[in-house]
């Protein structure tokens, strides 16, 4: 059965700048910010939450379909879904829109500001989940914000299990929109920022809003994975990598591992585990859909990590 990716696909122009971004912001004048970032790298990937979610369930042998809005000048990035076997069946293109394209610049401690052109990603309720077949089971990840809204109870209605994924969309959504949201998913993956923004706007506890969902998953960067199901916090261990080289699309190659894990009813630790693996080899490349490992690979990593008691089906 396949997995719906309900989200954005982008441009990403990622600029690294070699220095700390604390070191030229000054706290006491952050009210009238005014700063410039000298960034001798750059360099222009494939990305949004959509497409890097599709590509790492992919590398699993999952059966990610995309749905997503895109521009005029989306081309390039089709043949390139298509040349990794992906389906392109509901991506729609928005006649005189841009794809959206994220302007991120990374410092060395892995900082991120980023600027983002939302563009055809706007018109993401052009599409519609009554239109998709044989899906077993969805996400919801950052996307326009009617589209969001439509998608999940679309989803909802077809009683689709769905991963609610607000990530950086939060800001569009009031705390009575995230209720709304939560209360209609199955499931909820924030990292820890977006945890506290989420318990601050609707005024409920982490461990409140976990009992809302069948899990809530919550990404802690370096310092692993927390998911609260059945009552319990299960601790992720992170997975070390061979490299840290960019933090850009490591969450979305985290919740590919989920969704493979919960299409494949594996448990909760299980789950949490081979996510971490995804994420641990997303670090190691650069860009969000760069990193070329083999089913074998993954299994290698997941195995050598002492992870888990059960083979990967």
């Amino acid at each position: 059965m396949n997995t719906l990716i309900c989200g954005s696909l982008a441009f990403d122009t990622i600029m690294v700048f070699e220095d700390q971004f604390k070191n030229h912001i000054l706290p006491d004048k952050i009210h009238m910010l005014n700063v410039g970032f000298l960034v001798p790298e750059m360099r222009r990937e494939f990305g949004g939450t959509a497409g890097n979610i599709a590509y790492n369930l992919q590398l699993l042998n999952g059966k990610p379909v995309i749905m997503a809005t895109v521009g005029e000048d989306f081309a390039g990035y089709a043949a390139r879904l298509s040349a990794h076997g992906l389906d392109t069946t509901h991506i729609k293109t928005i006649d005189g829109s841009f794809t959206a394209q994220a302007f991120i610049t990374t410092d060395l401690d892995d900082n991120q500001i980023t600027a983002f052109h939302p563009g055809a990603m706007n018109f993401s309720h052009h599409n519609s989940v009554k239109d998709t077949k044989d899906v077993s089971l969805a996400i919801i990840a950052p996307d326009g914000r009617d589209g969001m809204f439509q998608h999940a109870r679309e989803c909802h209605e077809a009683g689709i299990p769905f991963l609610f994924d607000p990530g950086q969309g939060l800001p569009m959504f009031s705390g009575e929109e995230l209720m709304h949201f939560i209360e209609l998913a199955d499931y909820l993956a924030v990292n820890d920022y977006e945890a506290q923004l989420i318990a601050d706007k609707t005024g409920q506890t982490i461990e409140s809003l976990a009992t809302k969902v069948k899990a809530l998953i919550v990404t802690l960067g370096a310092n692993g994975s927390a998911i609260y199901a059945d009552g319990l916090r299960i601790d992720i261990p992170c997975v070390k990598a061979t490299e840290v080289l960019d933090p850009t699309g490591c969450g979305d190659a985290y919740r590919a591992g989920l969704l493979y894990g919960i299409a494949h009813g594996w448990d909760w630790l299980t789950c949490g585990r081979l996510a971490s693996v995804m994420g641990a080899i997303k670090i190691a490349s650069r860009g969000g859909q760069n990193h070329k490992p083999s089913r074998a690979d993954i299994e290698n990593l997941y195995s050598q990590a002492l992870i888990s008691t059960v083979t990967l089906d």
